[in-house]
């Protein structure tokens, strides 16, 4: 059983304010059909620690309430959240610790992000699902797969820098 503390709650807290202020402040890249949310780099923090994976969904939650989309975008864009942080946290647990697992990891995003929010689009705008789709998918990829990646893979060679973002006892 996973223990409560002052520090997990701040550090999940601080999450959730970060991926809000970076999606607001950067809202027209953030939302709309065409979209590179910056903040969604921060998903790949689920690799590290499930315990990040609410401050990610309620910093989603959030951010959305910014959305043009309105509800539908509160919940869809936050139901994706959760699968893809889940999805990235399970690969880890799943396939271990290293770069492979890491890549795969990152595709979770992609793919939910690109489905759901994608449909949302198409329903929203309207749009062709598939167009929307790949519009989504494509800025999930560029933000999580390439620059997200890349630099959780510096992250990740610094043990020390894990150790301070690790929250939970589990097995590193």
């Amino acid at each position: 059983m996973h223990k409560f503390s002052t520090n997990k709650l701040v550090k999940t807290a601080l999450v959730a304010a970060i991926y809000t202020a970076i999606t607001m402040a950067l809202a027209p890249i953030s939302y709309g059909d065409i979209q590179f949310r910056i903040s969604e780099v921060l998903v790949l923090l689920a690799f590290i620690d499930a315990f990040y994976i609410p401050g990610l969904v309620v910093g989603c939650i959030i951010a959305n309430l910014g959305s043009p989309f309105g509800p539908i975008d509160i919940l869809s864009g936050s139901f994706a959240t959760l699968l893809a942080v889940t999805s990235i946290h399970w690969t880890r647990k799943i396939l271990g610790n290293n770069i492979k697992s890491l890549i795969i990891a990152s595709l979770w995003p992609v793919i939910f992000n690109g489905l759901i929010v994608g449909w949302m689009l198409s329903y929203m705008i309207p749009a062709p699902f598939w167009a929307s789709a790949a519009y989504v998918a494509l800025g999930e990829f560029v933000v999580v797969s390439i620059i997200g990646v890349v630099l959780f893979k510096i992250i990740l060679d610094r043990k020390n820098f894990v150790n301070i973002l690790r929250l939970s006892d589990e097995k590193k």
